[in-house]
């Protein structure tokens, strides 16, 4: 696949960079090989477990990268982020490592034990706080990008930025330096942060890698802006992948996408679900439904990879405990 001639946001060595930064802080993830995966889909399959990563999920190396790196005037005056949940959880754990203070804008129906977890990390840390929007009438950039004027607040989003890109991308790097050359790497979709960085990474140590992306069918707005060459935005996607319930790609991870990325592909909540059912019971391992988009493209047979080595990222397990216990009893 060509790559674009225009600078892209990161280069591998953004991502090298970041993986420094998080030695020792971060967890390095294991890679589970589940035999029945195997037999299922006829591939190798190789599982990078984010749900194990430090508050659940992969957003924590993009925030610790992007927060680690705040000059002391911003560490003082701290950071503001916008969240579903878990780049919120994530942002408040690495301010409370870091220091700093956090404030993060959430969704009024973000799922209650992300919101409970948000404020326990902020708990004790002095100016630090959640405050809640209602997601299909306010704007949460502009909520956002109003309390950073006032309070003097670092925004860190989601997905949008460098530093956020390149930590993410070291879960990828991991994968490839523990099991090897992959032949496909599969991704979830949201704004783009995971599969950008992750695209980065996997091309530079694997040239030759198919890197695809997978997004709920409701919110196929990245599928739809490859499609078109240019950035689609949607309605506010209704699927129970909260984590990619995002309207559009971002201005910097598109273009990533568009030059690394070969295609994207979607998957149905309920393909999400039998694919939690199935960690559940075969693998013992809890991962929230966005966690499982990837997954779900290679064992319910949307992709087919028969007889290849594929690398698939777990990008989070943390799901309100009803909420899953439902999805388990179907």
């Amino acid at each position: 696949m060509l790559v674009a001639m225009t600078p892209l946001a990161i280069d591998f060595a953004a991502i090298a960079a970041a993986a420094a930064r998080l030695k020792g802080v971060a967890h390095r993830t294991p890679v589970l090989r589940p035999r029945s995966a195997d037999q299922r889909c006829g591939a190798s399959a190789f599982f990078k477990a984010e749900n194990l990563q430090r508050m659940g999920a992969f957003k924590f190396r993009g925030a610790y990268n992007a927060l680690s790196q705040f000059n002391p005037e911003q560490r003082r005056a701290g950071v503001i982020a916008f969240s579903s949940g878990n780049h919120a959880q994530a942002i408040a754990l690495s301010a409370r490592l870091l220091g700093m203070p956090s404030v993060v804008v959430m969704p009024h129906d973000a799922p209650a034990a992300k919101l409970a977890a948000t404020r326990a990390y902020q708990a004790d840390q002095p100016g630090s706080e959640v405050v809640v929007y209602h997601r299909f009438r306010e704007d949460r950039a502009a909520i956002g990008a109003a309390i950073a004027a006032e309070r003097g607040m670092t925004l860190i989003p989601p997905y949008d930025h460098p530093d956020v890109m390149a930590g993410a991308g070291t879960a990828a790097l991991e994968l490839i330096e523990e099991v090897g050359p992959l032949d496909v790497l599969l991704v979830c979709v949201g704004g783009g942060g995971l599969i950008s960085g992750s695209a980065v990474a996997a091309k530079h140590l694997c040239p030759d890698i198919r890197v695809i992306g997978v997004e709920p069918e409701a919110g196929n707005d990245t599928q739809q802006s490859l499609a078109r060459g240019e950035l689609v935005s949607i309605a506010v996607p209704q699927t129970i992948a909260d984590g990619a319930q995002t309207q559009s790609s971002g201005q910097l991870t598109f273009p990533v996408i568009q030059a690394l990325v070969e295609r994207i592909v979607t998957v149905s909540d309920d393909q999400l679900i039998r694919t939690l059912r199935f960690f559940a019971e075969r693998v013992k391992q809890v991962v929230e439904p966005t966690g499982c988009l990837a997954a779900a493209a290679l064992l319910e047979g949307v992709v087919d990879f028969r007889g290849q080595r594929v690398g698939v990222i777990l990008s989070g397990g943390n799901v309100d405990l009803p909420r899953y216990a439902g999805y388990l009893a179907g």
